[in-house]
C-alpha cells in the first residue's frame, strides 16, 4: 500500500520546480540577451596612432568615438569610415585600440569583427585574412626635416646615405631597399616614434603615404614631406587601404556596397576634414 505525502511536502515540492524553472528561464533570458547584444556590435580594431586615419584623443569632439576600455576617444578617417560601415550593418560601432602587430591577430581569433587602420590588402596579409574593396588609395611620400639637407630631394636616390626607416610589418619600410646605399635603420612600432626620431636627428627620414605627411607637415612646423618625380615603385595593393575581415567573413558583402555608396568626393572630403581636425600633438 503506497504511503500518502503530506500537503505541506507535496506544496513544497511544488514551489522547488517552479523556482527551478524560473532561474532556467532567467538564465536563457541573460543569454539571449548577451547574444542579441554580441550581434548588434561592431568590433573594429586600429592603432589609433596613425593620423589623420586614426588618432587618439581626450574627447568626443569632431564625432571621435570612445575607446573600449579607456578613458580616450578615437578619431581620424578611418573612424568616420568605421561609422558608416557600422550605420549600414545596423549594428553599434565599438573601437579596439590594437598595436599594429596584434590587429591580425586579434582578428583571427574572434576579439575583432574587422580591422580598420589604414590597412593595405597585401598578398601577404590575404593569404591570412580577407579584404573588402579599396576605401582610400595614397602613394608613397618621405618625411625630412625643414632646411635639413634633404628637403630638396626629387629622387629616392637623393636618399644614398641617409638614415631612413618605415613603420614595422608594412611596405613602407619594405620600400627603401630601392634605394641605393641607403642607410636603412630598423624598423619602428609607430609613426609618433618615428616622428620623435626625425625631430631628434636620429633618422634623415621616414617613408609614409601622403595622408600621413600631410598631417605630420601640419602638426610640426620643422617637418616637410618629399613627393617624388622618380619615386618608389610599388603594386597598387601597397598604396590602397582596404578593411580586413576574417576568411570567409559574411561581412564583406554587405561592407563592400557599403563602401560603393560612399563617393570618391566624399572620401576625400572625409579625408580633408581629418587632416584639418587632427590633434597637433599627434
Amino acid at each position: 500500500m503506497r504511503k500518502k505525502f503530506p500537503l505541506v511536502l507535496v506544496l513544497s515540492f511544488a514551489m522547488m520546480l517552479l523556482l527551478a524553472a524560473c532561474g532556467t528561464s532567467d538564465k536563457s533570458e541573460k543569454t539571449n540577451e548577451s547574444a542579441k547584444k554580441e550581434k548588434e556590435v561592431f568590433r573594429v580594431g586600429m592603432e589609433a596612432g596613425y593620423a589623420p586615419f586614426n588618432w587618439t584623443q581626450v574627447d568626443d569632439s569632431n564625432g571621435a568615438v570612445k575607446i573600449q576600455g579607456n578613458a580616450e576617444y578615437a578619431g581620424g578617417y578611418d573612424v568616420e569610415i568605421a561609422k558608416k560601415i557600422a550605420e549600414g550593418l545596423g549594428k553599434e560601432l565599438v573601437i579596439v585600440k590594437t598595436e599594429w602587430d596584434g590587429l591580425v591577430p586579434a582578428l583571427t581569433s574572434g576579439k575583432l569583427d574587422a580591422i580598420i587602420a589604414g590597412m593595405s590588402p597585401t598578398d601577404e596579409r590575404k593569404q591570412t585574412i580577407d579584404f573588402s574593396d579599396n576605401y582610400y588609395t595614397s602613394h608613397f611620400i618621405m618625411m625630412v626635416k625643414k632646411g635639413g639637407p634633404y628637403e630638396g630631394a626629387t629622387s629616392i636616390q637623393d636618399f644614398k646615405g641617409a638614415k631612413v626607416t618605415g613603420q614595422l610589418n608594412t611596405s613602407h619600410y619594405a620600400v627603401i631597399d630601392q634605394i641605393k646605399g641607403v642607410k636603412k635603420l630598423p624598423a619602428m612600432d609607430n609613426f609618433p616614434a618615428m616622428r620623435v626620431a626625425l625631430e631628434s636627428g636620429i633618422i634623415d627620414g621616414y617613408v609614409s603615404e601622403r595622408p600621413e605627411g600631410i598631417s605630420a607637415s601640419a602638426a610640426n612646423k620643422n617637418f616637410a614631406m618629399i613627393e617624388f618625380k622618380d619615386g618608389f615603385k610599388a603594386d597598387p595593393a601597397d598604396t590602397a587601404v582596404a578593411v580586413g575581415l576574417k576568411k570567409g567573413s559574411d561581412l564583406t558583402a554587405k561592407i563592400n556596397e557599403i563602401l560603393a555608396g560612399i563617393s570618391e568626393e566624399e572620401r576625400q572630403s572625409i579625408m580633408d576634414t581629418a587632416v584639418k581636425n587632427q590633434p597637433a600633438a599627434e
